[in-house]
């Protein structure tokens, strides 16, 4: 059964939430407090997260940025921002998905259904992608995918999160953390040699995929027949 933290201060909302998902077969916790939230998650490690942006203590996106230090959990962020930038922003901070107020029940409890299952590979797919932490090494169908050592990080990072966008920024602070002087667009030519040495051997480029404006996910559709 997997569990969702809903974290919203608003007690009308909150418990509409909770009956839903829990009519779905989920299992569910509720915080009111931002200022509780990340040492919550990394104690319980919620299988998906519903979270308010405008929080008492601290709020929804500082939450998220703080979390995807260290987990990368999917988060469906709840706002009453509607413009493209703030949309966007919250894409770029780590959200997967994101709602605008007054939104229906029904329908987060199925966009968050479609994040897991994206967020799970099916096992075809799986078969097809073997990898090697200790070895540094990647397999696509039998095929070794021979990456630098940053380039193995970077492919790696993606691929345990598949479907998760990961800015330019992200990549940068979770594989290089003492980056100070290195600009994030370097992260664009590893991709690009990335994707380029995936399509030498003979699969689609788009397996590190692109959204415009917010950074580069994985996309494991891209290997399935």
């Amino acid at each position: 059964m997997h569990h969702i933290l809903i974290v919203e201060d608003d007690f009308d909302i909150a418990e509409q939430l909770i009956l839903f998902f829990k009519a779905s077969g989920f299992e569910t916790s509720h915080i009111a407090d931002g200022g509780l939230v990340v040492d919550w998650v990394k104690l319980n490690q919620p299988d998906a997260i519903v979270m308010d942006i405008m929080l008492p203590n601290q709020d929804g996106v500082e939450c998220m940025k703080q979390i995807r230090q260290f987990s990368m959990v999917p988060i469906v962020m709840v706002t009453a921002k509607v413009a493209e930038a703030d949309r966007l922003k919250g894409l770029e901070f780590g959200a997967d998905d994101y709602v605008c107020k007054p939104f229906s029940a029904a329908e987060l409890v199925m966009r968050i259904k479609a994040i897991l299952r994206r967020c799970t590979p099916n096992e075809q797919t799986q078969q097809k992608v073997a990898v090697n932490e200790s070895e540094l090494s990647i397999c696509i169908v039998g095929k070794p995918l021979v990456l630098t050592k940053v380039e193995f990080d970077i492919f790696l990072l993606l691929y345990k999160a598949p479907s998760r966008v990961f800015s330019r920024q992200q990549i940068l602070d979770l594989i290089q953390p003492d980056n100070f002087d290195i600009s994030d667009r370097v992260i664009d030519s590893h991709i690009k040699n990335i994707r380029k040495k995936i399509k030498q051997l003979g699969f689609c480029a788009k397996l590190i995929g692109s959204v415009y404006g917010a950074g580069y996910r994985y996309d494991a559709q891209q290997l399935e027949e």
